[in-house]
């Protein structure tokens, strides 16, 4: 189940969170909010999208890994014949 936590006369226009984090986790985020000069909710914004980014690249190597395992260089295609299929000369 998803819950939203917003009212129709926020001052955002952004979605907001509600996160549970246990004490040592907490003054890992506060230590890091202080020492960067940003906000507790900044810092933790900031953590989640590096932490995405880093999943989105483990997912696009596993890609590239299967890709690079089946590459046969016999069947690959220069630039010009890709042009020439694609009818873009």
């Amino acid at each position: 189940m998803q819950r939203f936590c917003y009212t129709p006369s926020m001052a955002t226009k952004n979605p907001r969170i509600h996160a549970v984090l246990e004490p040592p986790l907490f003054e890992v985020v506060r230590r890091l909010a202080r020492r960067h000069g940003t906000s507790l909710s900044q810092e933790a914004h900031d953590l989640i999208r590096e932490a995405v980014q880093l999943h989105e690249d483990r997912v696009l190597e596993g890609v590239a890994d299967s890709r690079r395992a089946t590459w046969d260089r016999r069947k690959a295609l220069t630039g010009a014949e890709i042009r020439d299929r694609l009818g873009t000369r």
